[in-house]
């Protein structure tokens, strides 16, 4: 992963970290941790944002919604939905049947010269626009 420098973030990567999933945060927090330190920057899109909220918001708990929102704008390059990143993403789905938010993810990291990837959706696997990683493949 060091060899990495610029790292696109699905979202169950960020959940697994901010959760401290039992048995992905070891594989997850040296990755974050790379990114907080600066030496890789972290690329996700603002879907992440919105299926991050869902949770917290249905909860009120708008202290956590406060805290991922300044986690997310401080730490990550936030890609907005603009029209490349629509093509990208319509191009992906069309190929590889994928859905609307994985397609909107791999694009936004795409347009960002992202190295890579990282997700826990073994379905992305498949895509040849960018390497992707697939957490449960990667050592702790």
């Amino acid at each position: 992963m060091v060899k990495y420098r610029r790292i696109g973030l699905d979202t169950n990567v960020l959940i697994y970290y901010i959760e401290e999933h039992p048995f992905f945060l070891g594989k997850v927090e040296p990755l974050v941790d790379r990114i907080v330190k600066g030496e890789a920057i972290g690329i996700t899109s603002y879907v992440t944002l919105l299926e991050l909220l869902v949770k917290p918001l249905k909860e009120k708990r708008f202290d956590l919604v406060e805290q991922y929102k300044t986690i997310l704008t401080n730490r990550l390059e936030m890609v907005p939905l603009e029209e490349t990143v629509s093509l990208k993403a319509a191009e992906l789905r069309a190929k590889y049947g994928i859905r609307t938010p994985d397609a909107i993810q791999l694009a936004s990291v795409i347009s960002k010269n992202g190295d890579v990837f990282v997700t826990n959706d073994e379905r992305l696997d498949k895509i040849d626009e960018i390497k992707v990683l697939i957490l449960s493949d990667l050592p702790e």
